[in-house]
């Protein structure tokens, strides 16, 4: 199990992501347009520099839903690989079965 405060940090990024993703698209799109002048391209830089850095999609890490396991996170699933294979022993998961060759 993740520490507590790990999962509420993802927590706060996803939802700083949701707060500022439309003004950070559009900023983006300023920032890369030839057509504008270097001084509008440079606020606008500057403008999203300002942003909160928890914003960025980027900064966000797949955690486990289950545990909040950073890693061997199956995106199929949701979930990292431990939980995955209790999952699939129960027989939880739709449409997967242990594999025999």
């Amino acid at each position: 199990m993740a520490k507590k405060s790990m999962i509420a940090r993802e927590v706060k990024r996803r939802r700083l992501n949701e707060q500022h993703h439309v003004a950070r698209e559009s900023l983006r799109q300023r920032v890369v347009d030839e057509s504008l002048s270097y001084d509008e391209r440079w606020q606008a830089m500057l403008d999203l520099q300002k942003l909160p850095r928890d914003s960025a999609r980027t900064r966000q890490r797949n955690r486990c839903a289950l545990t909040g396991r950073p890693r061997g996170y199956f995106r199929r699933f949701g979930l990292a690989r431990n939980a995955v294979r209790e999952v699939v022993m129960r027989g939880e998961a739709p449409g997967v079965v242990k594999a025999s060759w």
